[in-house]
């Protein structure tokens, strides 16, 4: 009976078997192995094959407990019966259905709250889709004179039986139209003398490009706050309903905030009224732009960080100032950021095209060039707002009489101590006189400069001399005073340095 062999002892204590876990990793290998430059593998390798191995466990029944990893057999699933399954799982009645209409119709037109959430509402329900008008046929025909014993054959009904009576009507209502439209452009109590009113100058057209516009669609599709900037010395003129307009009907999702700029020119009183009347509408804020000494700066960043917070589901916000040529929209942003980011300029249309300005992590803010809708305002009108580069009119004493019409003479009289004057030609005189911008030459008289100031909202009373002045618009006017006897006042169109002789 020959000897049992014996197994070999592994008296080096290494494990040698490919499928353990702990075996060595080296280079050269115990017993070879398929790893790269000759090494035996990982463990990560050596689980990731034993998984592959991997045989459904069953129970002493022999029933499987769990499948292996590739079985393609899919475990027995039960649907618990409810009825639910076979009705509507959110319902509600008319009744349910037109309170919730009303109260959301409510808060819509609240422009202080704020609708979170709108992808879960079912807004297709609430809104009430017009419906198509109906035709009153039996105010046309009654209903027995169509069907039953009564009815009567269809004839065509026609307005005129015979081609002479046809040309008749015609000309009746051409008359009548031409005499509804054609008539409403010219005046009640004149007739038409074959003049045309003269065309207006590019110079007052300015903010009512298609660059403009487009410029001001790209924030307000950009933005999802947007701040119209107002002049607190008139801030209806500055408005632009058209813009509120369509916020209001394309883009509700959007903020609006109203915001009173250079409340340092007018009363505290005046401020007050205003921020009354326009917090009716939309909220506003009181400011007045500078860098260093500003006021009301706090109150819109606090509105702004509401804002922000209200949008946490975003990443970041965007708020866009909008609003009337040289009404400080850059000034703004720049007492925001506290240093100068836009470029600013004491003249309409310094800004020309929108820019980005990092405010915070969270609040980006939209500088926006001025824009103005296109309206029935005059030029004096145009010029009072600010739009038009005063330094650009040919004559600006063409609208001196409208300020002296609009503004008070009590406060006229306080600022420039002139009592009483006969029209506008003559208060440019003695305001001339006081100034001291007559000079002598050769019997002649030549007003060189006579800075006007003028006021553009005559609706605030001002109390004080000083307030008044910060109200006003420099204006310069040219003018030749000859034959001083009766001074008589003939219009300059360009300066030159020799006058008459």
């Amino acid at each position: 009976m020959g000897k049992k062999k014996e197994r070999s002892v592994n008296v080096s204590g290494k494990p040698r078997h490919s499928l353990d876990v702990n075996r060595p990793n080296d280079k050269k290998g115990a017993g070879g192995g398929g790893g790269a430059a000759g090494g035996s593998r990982s463990a990560a390798t050596v689980r990731r094959l034993k998984m592959y191995k991997l045989r459904p466990m069953r129970d002493r029944g022999g029933k499987i407990v769990k499948h292996d990893l590739q079985s393609k057999e899919l475990p027995n699933t039960r649907i618990e019966p409810d009825r639910r399954w076979f009705g509507n799982t959110r319902v509600i009645n008319q009744k349910e259905l037109e309170y919730f209409r009303q109260e959301l119709q409510a808060r819509l037109t609240n422009n202080y709250s704020v609708l979170l959430k709108s992808k879960q509402l079912p807004l297709s329900l609430l809104q009430d889709h017009q419906k198509q008008a109906r035709a009153h046929l039996l105010d046309t025909e009654p209903f027995e004179h169509a069907f039953g014993p009564k009815g009567k054959r269809k004839r065509p009904k026609l307005s005129s039986l015979d081609y002479e009576s046809l040309i008749k009507k015609a000309d009746d209502s051409q008359d009548a139209f031409e005499e509804k439209h054609a008539s409403s452009k010219l005046p009640k109590d004149e007739e038409e003398d074959g003049l045309r009113d003269l065309v207006r100058h590019n110079m007052f057209e300015k903010g009512q490009s298609k660059r403009i516009w487009g410029e001001l669609y790209k924030v307000l599709d950009s933005s999802d706050v947007v701040v119209q900037v107002l002049d607190a010395r008139d801030p209806m003129g500055t408005r632009c309903y058209h813009l509120e307009k369509h916020l209001k009907e394309n883009a509700k999702h959007k903020h609006l905030v109203f915001l009173l700029n250079k409340c340092d020119l007018i009363p505290a009183w005046a401020t007050k009224g205003w921020l009354r009347t326009l917090s009716r509408d939309y909220p506003t804020l009181a400011f007045h732009a500078s860098i260093n000494k500003s006021f009301g700066k706090g109150s819109l960043l606090s509105v702004l960080r509401q804002f922000a917070r209200l949008r946490s589901d975003k990443q970041a916000i965007s708020v866009g100032f909008v609003g009337y040529p040289n009404v400080g929209k850059s000034s703004v942003i720049n007492t925001l950021r506290s240093k100068t980011v836009c470029k600013v300029a004491p003249i309409p249309g310094e800004t020309k095209v929108w820019q980005y300005i990092t405010m915070t992590k969270r609040i980006f803010l939209i500088d926006c060039p001025g824009v103005v809708y296109q309206n029935n305002d005059t030029e004096t009108d145009v010029v009072l707002k600010g739009v038009v580069r005063v330094t650009n009119l040919d004559d600006a004493s063409e609208h001196i009489g409208e300020v002296l019409r609009r503004v008070k003479k009590e406060h006229l009289q306080r600022a420039y101590k002139i009592q009483d004057w006969a029209d506008d030609n003559d208060f440019l005189v003695q305001l001339s006189k006081m100034s001291g911008k007559l000079l002598k030459v050769q019997r002649k008289l030549v007003i060189l400069s006579v800075p006007i100031t003028i006021l553009p909202n005559i609706s605030l009373a001002c109390s004080e001399m000083n307030i008044l002045y910060c109200n006003f618009v420099t204006l310069v006017c040219l003018y030749i005073i000859s034959n001083i006897s009766d001074f008589t006042i003939f219009r300059v169109e360009h300066t030159a340095t020799d006058f008459y002789d």
